[in-house]
């Protein structure tokens, strides 16, 4: 998980970091600015900016009802916080003197901080004895954490039949009027000169390996980095 990265903190300010330099930024924080002993933050611009200057609620059972700081938002039990889309977290915890951070992918965000504050409220207070075994477990486990491609055929009968056709969508949120679609080969090669609605707009995919591509999002000036795999799911489709 030390390799993922969090694609924002908060509202989309496109910050693409790895997941221990969230957790950097968080222990700044907390450290009220300080880092290796320097002041690079002013302690009075942190208490500001995670303190709550503008309310957003009033449910007490809410982690987006606690009010907002400057790019913070305030969390139940007294924490604080920055995230982004679908699970990325900074969630500091002055109380426990602990920085938790998180890159994941979800689509309930709250059930994610629901597990850190089950967690912490059973955190006893001091500093924890070295448990050199349980490192050892954990380096592995994250050495070994992996998300491999689609494998299998890379075609499907269906292909020849719409490759290069132009499909046309009704009104939606991500606003995408059309798609057209390319065959590529098994090294991700086009076999055809047409893609998604501009040049810009362009992912490949195909079993066997992770291919990057470069994605322009909403007229943004750099290109989001996405990787794909994928196959035919059925020899029709």
């Amino acid at each position: 998980m030390g390799r993922q990265r969090a694609r924002g903190l908060d509202g989309g300010l496109r910050l693409s970091v790895r997941t221990e330099d969230i957790a950097r930024f968080g222990q700044l924080y907390l450290q009220k600015g300080q880092w290796q002993g320097k002041q690079l933050l002013p302690a009075s611009w942190v208490e500001a900016a995670t303190a709550r200057q503008m309310s957003n609620g009033s449910s007490p059972s809410s982690d987006w009802d606690q009010g907002y700081g400057y790019q913070f938002w305030r969390s139940r039990h007294g924490f604080y916080r920055g995230d982004g889309a679908h699970g990325q977290y900074c969630l500091v915890l002055p109380q426990y003197d602990a920085v938790v951070a998180i890159t994941s992918g979800t689509r309930d965000m709250p059930a994610v901080m629901n597990l850190v504050w089950d967690a912490s409220s059973g955190v006893a207070q001091g500093t924890l004895p070295a448990d050199s075994a349980a490192h050892a477990k954990l380096t592995a486990k994250l050495a070994s954490l992996t998300l491999p491609p689609q494998t299998g055929k890379p075609g499907s009968p269906l292909a020849a039949s719409v490759t290069g056709k132009r499909f046309t969508f009704v009104a939606n949120p991500q606003s995408m009027d059309a798609l057209s679609l390319d065959a590529i080969d098994a090294k991700g090669r086009r076999r055809s000169r047409s893609g998604w609605a501009g040049e810009d707009h362009r992912v490949s995919a195909a079993p066997g390996a992770w291919r990057k591509s470069a994605l322009t999002v909403r007229g943004t000036p750099d290109p989001w980095p996405p990787a794909a795999a994928g196959r035919p799911t059925t020899p029709t489709r």
